[in-house]
């Protein structure tokens, strides 16, 4: 492939940095360019994969890294455009040299992102190595002092060996080993150390379960919460209901006797929970929360604050004959990555659900007989976490809530990056 900078046995795994470097020089894949003559500023094209108009030299230089670091041969390899991508991304992004500064990657006409040194020492590397060994390839053995921190870059996040939180570590087994020459302060050949991992696409692993914290209100009265894991979704259902087969996680609402004392409020809370038949039906599938009634009482919802529901109308009702989205983890994440940059509106993550009675639109909702509020805890956590981040630079901790992870610590920057990888994850 043109602009290429692949690999035979026998030469190392380039770093990055210089290699772009030497890409933008050649001018060999279209679309990847300076944009001025200091050499600072570049651009790198950033068409989405399911466009209509997408075609395979809009993806070159992904492809092109994906050659010449090893992860992908031509002939053997099966082609993976997502994975190429997010392997670029994920190592741009870990450079501390480099800013993106103008992401146009919605651009109808002509998606790019730019990027920009911030320091002249990787703006005028070495030019690559065309002795015959190497074919014009780059040598490790040949990169210039400066890129001793770009190898320090590429360190891993790993947990540490005793199960604990993750943290900015090196992986225990497979330390790198700078092996300087006696006469020469060069960098000689070290290990592959791949990027590390986005911890936040923990997010959209099918087997890890969301935590989801559930509270139900009789007439604006609080009855019941109960937070639980639910690998298969849960089902809203009457307290007298039996398992069956149905999937989901059965959560019974309470008997309603036990906490009201007004007789026709009573009897009118029973008609709407007996109506609930298999249940309201909420669940998970990649980045979209899922809902669906299973009975013949009615149910509408919206989302809300936590303390208080949309009073302006629902978003919906939740159909009976077939599933209907009622969340989308896309669009929380733009607006959380917009709140980070300044945006004083933050999103919204707490779904409402109205039982048996239209929505409580321009009215207190304390007035419906019943409403269930749902919280996946993982997205409260997010937005937490970005709040912290808002006010202070330093190292925070954040526990996702989600089955099978450790909390983490990011900086802003890091968070931030995580969060905008998490996006175009789920973009392609």
């Amino acid at each position: 492939m043109a602009g290429a900078a692949g690999r035979t046995m026998g030469t190392h795994k380039p770093l990055i940095l210089p290699w772009l470097v030497s890409q933008l020089d050649q001018g060999r894949l279209e679309g990847v360019a300076w944009l001025d003559k200091g050499r600072t500023r570049f651009r790198i094209p950033w068409k989405h994969g399911l466009r209509q108009d997408a075609q395979q030299k809009d993806f070159g230089i992904f492809q092109a890294w994906a050659e010449a670091s090893g992860a992908y041969t031509p002939g053997r390899d099966k082609p993976d455009l997502p994975t190429w991508k997010r392997n670029f991304r994920s190592a741009l992004n870990r450079k501390e040299v480099l800013r993106l500064v103008d992401d146009r990657s919605k651009d109808p006409q002509d998606p790019h992102k730019v990027y920009e040194f911030l320091t002249p020492a990787f703006r005028d590397l070495a030019q690559p190595d065309t002795s015959p060994d190497t074919g014009g390839r780059w040598s490790t053995c040949d990169t210039p002092k400066a890129t001793v921190e770009e190898l320090l870059s590429d360190m891993t996040l790993d947990p540490f060996l005793d199960g604990g939180p993750l943290s900015l570590a090196l992986a225990p087994e497979h330390p790198p080993q700078l092996l300087l020459s006696p006469n020469l302060d060069i960098p000689g050949p070290c290990p592959n150390v791949e990027p590390a991992e986005n911890p936040l696409r923990q997010l959209l692993v099918p087997e890890d379960a969301w935590e989801f914290e559930v509270t139900a209100f009789y007439r604006g009265r609080q009855v019941f919460q109960q937070t639980v894991f639910c690998p298969e979704g849960l089902r809203l259902v009457e307290p007298e209901a039996a398992d069956g087969t149905l999937p989901g996680q059965p959560i019974r609402l309470p008997d309603p006797g036990v906490y009201l004392t007004d007789g026709d409020v009573m009897s009118l809370v029973k008609r709407v929970l007996s109506n609930l038949g298999g249940g309201l039906a909420l669940w998970r599938a990649g980045q979209q929360l899922w809902a669906q009634r299973l009975g013949h009482s009615h149910v509408y919802w919206a989302m809300g604050e936590e303390l208080l529901p949309d009073s302006h109308g629902p978003s919906g009702e939740v159909p009976k004959d077939k599933e209907g989205g009622v969340f989308d983890l896309g669009p929380f994440v733009a607006d959380l990555i917009a709140f980070l940059g300044g945006s004083r509106r933050s999103p919204h993550y707490t779904l409402w659900f109205c039982l048996g009675e239209s929505w409580p639109q321009d009215q207190p909702w304390t007035k419906r007989l019943v409403m269930v509020k749902v919280v996946p805890t993982c997205l409260k956590a997010l937005l937490e976490m970005a709040r912290i981040q808002g006010a202070s630079s330093m190292e925070n901790t954040v526990d996702l809530h989600i089955s099978n992870s450790h909390p983490l610590s990011l900086t802003s920057d890091q968070y931030k990056a995580y969060l905008e990888d998490l996006v175009e994850d789920m973009d392609i």
